[in-house]
């Protein structure tokens, strides 16, 4: 079985990257293939609105990286979303990412799979259940199913780079996701 990990933060090893991937080992531990597509290396150009899409299914950008995430996501079994809290929102790159797979409405990439939900902001209440609310709902409106953490999804609290990774408890909870995924997704499988 595959799942795919996206982080939506611009940074390179960043906190949200430090714990999709901490999400992630847990598959990997389970002998799953792991895709990782993150957005502080992939570049997904905005939606223009041009709606070429609704009648041929295809989007008119062609030059940045959605072809291949496209493919990513239908070739998945599972999917875990990570983003840091900007403006109480995903990130412009992550927003980007869900208004172009709009493209591909009529392919199902993610329905009928389980995705699980990661964010990462500054402070408490800093708009983390804010995030987790968007990145469930994105997986809804395509037909995904939302699978929780512990309790929602993983919502932590860092500032620089690397402060999650001091924060054991987090950690275990990317763990506690990534097995509540599996566990849907191995039982939608049988």
């Amino acid at each position: 079985m595959k799942v795919l990990g996206i982080s939506g933060s611009p940074r390179k090893d960043g906190n949200t990257e430090s714990l999709v991937r901490e999400c992630l080992n847990e598959f990997v531990e389970r002998g799953w293939t792991v895709s990782e597509f993150f957005l502080s290396e992939n570049t997904i150009k905005p939606c223009i609105g041009c709606e070429i899409c609704v009648e041929s299914g295809c989007c008119a950008i062609t030059d940045d990286d959605a072809a291949r995430l496209s493919d990513e996501l239908e070739s998945c079994d599972a999917l875990i979303i990570g983003s840091p809290v900007y403006q109480r929102n995903v990130t412009a790159q992550l927003k980007a990412v869900f208004d172009r797979t709009f493209a591909h409405k009529k392919r199902g990439l993610i329905a009928g799979k389980p995705g699980g939900a990661i964010t990462v902001g500054r402070g408490e209440g800093g708009g983390q259940s804010m995030v987790l609310s968007v990145i469930y709902n994105y997986l809804l409106s395509c037909g995904g199913l939302p699978v929780p953490g512990e309790l929602n999804g993983l919502s932590a609290r860092a500032d620089k780079p690397g402060d999650v990774l001091l924060q054991g408890n987090r950690l275990k909870q990317a763990r506690v996701l990534a097995q509540n995924v599996i566990e849907y997704a191995e039982k939608l499988k049988r």
